[in-house]
């Protein structure tokens, strides 16, 4: 039986535990795509959710998809705080429940059991024209509510961690204990993430863990601005038949992760039982590599239905600065210690997907 069928996992076993007892979690950039995707999954398991965002790359709608998803009892659940993770007060601020704010006025004032933190400024693109802002958020941040949980007593700590961390060591598959030199300011910084987790674990006795992500893809990852991912923007070219362009030869590789994927990386980190699986990182992919020129064929296949041209081709330009060459995750340690079984493929994921790319690039802008 391969990973993508071991649908009867410990994920499921969590979650079967997580609807009959309620715990309360925090989750920055709850906004954002990732971030998002964790509510959904959160609030359907009648969990309760304090969420922190600033907007700077989430959105309302995102929220608002949620709401439309959930019922109305599940939404009294959350708790959500416009604020930044810059902001001390903010993540202080985010640490506990609050029925005044959630609309809930049967439940009290609760303490935050589970961090998931997700807030950043993601790409390396806007990494290296803004170097400064991206350690703000990414360092400064990351700091400000990692110290915050540790005072607040929370049960564990689960960070956004990146691939980016490997920088240029040439090995493939990657594995958590061997990194190379970082090749942008956005991959110094999550590393920097990673360091500070592991000091906190070391000097205070705080449970962290890191999900090195691989990049994670699926529904509300926003296709718009200069710095979108790969696979919302060129679904959104191929829907508006705008040329799709593609940085260098077209064989550079990635390790495409749903991110129903991510999601469930995240609650088995976070409530996983065993001081061995604790302050660690993992990778969080699918363990496969898609060039670009097959994941543009990918695409494309799944958009013939849809009205793209299913001969139509991408145009090529120089390489991109910073961009790693080829990345793909060895998922084995995750799997041994915290349970993951990813359950969708780069293939699966798409199609589940692209019904939601397709409905957002229809609505009027």
């Amino acid at each position: 039986m391969n990973n993508m069928d071991q649908r009867s996992s410990a994920y499921e076993l969590l979650k079967s535990r997580l609807i009959n007892e309620q715990h309360v979690w925090l989750v920055t950039g709850v906004a954002g795509f990732i971030g998002s995707n964790l509510l959904e999954t959160l609030l359907k398991l009648n969990q309760r959710v304090v969420g922190l965002d600033n907007f700077a790359t989430g959105h309302q709608r995102n929220l608002d998809e949620v709401q439309s998803l959930v019922t109305p009892d599940q939404w009294a659940n959350f708790r959500f705080i416009e604020g930044d993770i810059r902001s001390l007060n903010d993540c202080r601020n985010a640490m506990q429940f609050s029925p005044a704010r959630s609309g809930n006025t049967d439940v009290k004032n609760e303490a935050v059991e589970y961090v998931l933190h997700q807030a950043a400024l993601g790409s390396v693109p806007r990494s290296l024209a803004d170097p400064i802002t991206t350690n703000s958020a990414n360092i400064t941040g990351f700091l400000n509510v990692l110290a915050t949980a540790r005072d607040a007593g929370v049960k564990s700590f689960t960070y956004a961690a990146s691939s980016s961390t490997y920088g240029d060591h040439p090995a493939l598959p990657k594995v958590e204990n061997i990194i190379g030199k970082p090749l942008s300011p956005y991959a110094v910084t999550k590393y920097v993430n990673e360091l500070y987790a592991e000091v906190f674990a070391r000097c205070y006795g705080f449970r962290t863990i890191g999900l090195r992500y691989f990049n994670v893809f699926g529904s509300r990852q926003d296709p718009n601005g200069a710095y979108a991912a790969v696979i919302p923007k060129w679904t959104a070219a191929l829907l508006t038949r705008e040329t799709v362009y593609i940085n260098g030869d077209g064989e550079t590789s990635r390790d495409f992760c749903y991110v129903a994927n991510a999601v469930q990386a995240n609650l088995l980190a976070a409530t996983v039982i065993g001081s061995e699986a604790t302050n660690q990182v993992y990778n969080i992919a699918v363990g496969g590599r898609t060039t670009l020129n097959q994941l543009f064929a990918l695409l494309r296949e799944n958009l013939a239905q849809f009205g793209v041209d299913p001969v139509v081709q991408p145009a090529y330009r120089d390489f991109r600065a910073g961009d790693v060459r080829h990345s793909q995750a060895d998922i084995g340690k995750a799997m041994t210690l915290l349970g993951y079984a990813p359950t969708h493929s780069i293939a699966e994921g798409l199609r589940e997907a692209m019904r939601w790319y397709v409905d957002l690039q229809r609505q009027p802008q």
